[in-house]
């Protein structure tokens, strides 16, 4: 079980975290250990908020930049946040049944799933740092995480222009971006990561042995993982972000 503390706190102290960029520099450069089991969602961690689950700094940072949004007509409201690796396990194992019971062979249905969805123990959805966010004050019949629902005259429009203009001040950075030449997961432009945590931790789990450490995992689909395909995965879509997060 999740030790979750459903506490919103609002103070000049989190206001000031989130606009100062040396504030963010200080952060990082804390030599704080994560181990593989929390990076890969495994580890029960504190998390915040009420209907997400965040870190205490990332959920302090989303408070003030919601209260923000606010002011310019948008209400941020998130979708998804933390998801622990059992989680994404249904979720990849979901998509790989109902692809291969489709008739697509397993590594195609492995490619197709690697679209939007990460390999469990992957995802930076495991790290209490990420979000999918989307203007609540719209009405959206259907899936609201779809790229075009951002685009000029959709109904995300506003929320996208605001996003762009003010997440940064916040620490909140786009993941996935829409650059031609990037590689890996498509554009989200609903996925924003808070960098002061996130960086850092990229950066341990990039260090990890993780060809190694997915030759003992067990999970439906995972026995078609060839060194070559995670070598390939990690670049593509786990390094190939935008720049300001790594």
């Amino acid at each position: 079980m999740k030790r979750r503390s459903f506490l919103i706190k609002s103070s000049a102290t989190s206001l000031a975290l989130a606009l100062t960029p040396s504030l963010f520099a200080n952060y990082q450069d804390q030599e704080i250990e994560y181990s593989i089991l929390e990076l890969m969602g495994k580890a029960d961690i504190d998390l915040y908020g009420k209907g997400y689950s965040l870190r205490k700094e990332a959920h302090e940072a989303f408070v003030e930049m919601r209260k923000a949004a606010y002011t310019g007509g948008v209400d941020l409201k998130i979708v998804s946040s933390f998801r622990s690796f059992d989680r994404q396990q249904l979720i990849f194992e979901r998509k790989f049944q109902k692809y291969t019971d489709g008739g697509m062979l397993p590594l195609k249905a492995i490619e197709k799933i690697i679209e939007y969805s990460t390999i469990p123990g992957t995802s930076r959805h495991h790290w209490g740092t990420d979000i999918d966010v989307i203007d609540g004050y719209q009405k959206v019949s259907g899936d609201v995480l779809v790229p075009s629902k951002y685009g000029e005259g959709q109904p995300f429009e506003n929320f996208k222009k605001w996003m762009d203009e003010n997440a940064e001040k916040f620490g909140f950075h786009l993941v996935y971006t829409d650059h031609p030449k990037r590689r890996g997961f498509k554009y989200e432009p609903w996925h924003y990561s808070y960098a002061p945590i996130s960086i850092p931790m990229l950066e341990t789990f990039r260090s990890k042995n993780l060809l190694g450490i997915y030759k003992t995992e067990d999970f439906l689909g995972s026995e078609h993982f060839t060194s070559g395909f995670l070598r390939n995965y990690i670049i593509d879509n786990i390094l190939d972000i935008n720049p300001k997060l790594l």
